[in-house]
């Protein structure tokens, strides 16, 4: 009912700035302890990546780029919480306007490139940080890395967050920093994911404990570019995929006037191809290939959709900012039982 109350003015405010502002708010409450005692929902617990989620629910990346609220995640009852995206050295990201709402459709389009405060910063936000649930850090390349030597920052982030991080996702798929997804195909994929996997083994060994490497995914992939990714994945041994990222199509029935502006969409919009993409993938590789769901979520129906069509875990970040908190609680207590 607050949210409500409260979304009318945010959204008469510049999309970022509403974004910024609402982080700022959480991020203070935080620090007064308002969420102390906060713990996530324990309904429909969930095992994976040898992890224990107390629910299925996750919140995605990018909505939280630099990990300055996770008590308010956790306090909203979200079962993991993806923070990130980071890259090794602080960026600004792209020029503003990047952030845009298609009210009407329920979407969101950004392209803001990745900014954030850099891995330094987020670890020691991390270090501050009583985490009650999971958490996942996703990592990326800065703009000025050439992508051969791209593996060299997924690697230092992955060095930086190990001890910190439940669970890495390695972001390949944003649509917002040029010719990253390049880096999900053939030889440029491995470039990135054999040295991470040699570091995973050595630092498994120096920390007592094995960190899983996700895979997030591009929605736009053809089934057959899907198919070899699969394939590389499965034979790298990767533990995880998040699909989907963002996409850089727009269906025809979109009549909003940002609906031309270049960035990912996000939202409903999303979530029939997403969920399609999830469809093919549990299709192709069963349990073998643990999925984590997001893309267009604005319901407990179609959270369900998702885990039917093959997911393990799901993750919202457009939902919560059109729903609000109470979508988190609805999703949780509508899940299926069996």
């Amino acid at each position: 009912m607050l949210y409500k109350a409260v979304r009318p003015l945010l959204f008469a405010c510049d999309a970022e700035v509403s974004h910024e502002v609402t982080l700022w708010t959480l991020k203070k409450l935080g620090q007064f302890g308002f969420f102390n005692h906060a713990k996530p929902l324990s309904q429909h617990p969930v095992t994976c990546f040898n992890l224990t989620f107390a629910n299925p629910l996750g919140l995605a990346a990018g909505l939280d780029k630099n990990a300055d609220c996770i008590p308010a995640w956790s306090a909203m009852g979200f079962g993991f919480v993806e923070v990130g995206t980071v890259t090794p050295k602080p960026q600004l990201g792209n020029p503003k306007p990047r952030l845009f709402r298609l009210a009407n459709h329920s979407a969101i389009i950004n392209r803001m490139g990745f900014n954030n405060k850099g891995v330094d910063y987020l670890v020691s936000r991390l270090q501050q940080m009583q985490a009650t649930c999971p958490i996942g850090v996703n990592i990326g390349k800065n703009k000025d890395t050439e992508l051969n030597n791209a593996w060299q920052d997924y690697v230092t982030c992955y060095q930086k967050v190990y001890p910190f991080a439940d669970y890495v996702t390695v972001n390949i798929s944003s649509p917002n920093t040029p010719e990253l997804r390049k880096l999900q195909q053939g030889d440029l994929l491995k470039s990135i994911l054999v040295p991470l996997k040699h570091e995973q083994r050595l630092l498994a060994e120096k920390y007592h404990k094995a960190v899983p490497i996700l895979v997030k995914i591009a929605p736009d992939l053809t089934d057959d570019e899907l198919f070899t990714l699969l394939d590389d994945l499965l034979a790298l041994q990767i533990e995880g995929i998040i699909a989907s990222n963002t996409t850089i199509e727009r269906p025809a029935y979109l009549k909003s006037p940002q609906r031309d502006e270049v960035g990912g969409l996000s939202g409903e919009p999303l979530f029939e191809r997403s969920t399609r993409m999830i469809q093919t993938i549990y299709q192709r590789v069963g349990e073998s290939l643990p999925i984590v769901a997001a893309g267009g979520i604005m319901s407990s129906k179609q959270a369900n959709a998702k885990l039917a069509a093959g997911a393990k875990l799901i993750q919202i970040y457009s939902g919560l900012i059109y729903q609000g908190p109470g979508l988190v609680k609805e999703i949780i207590s509508q899940l299926p039982t069996n």
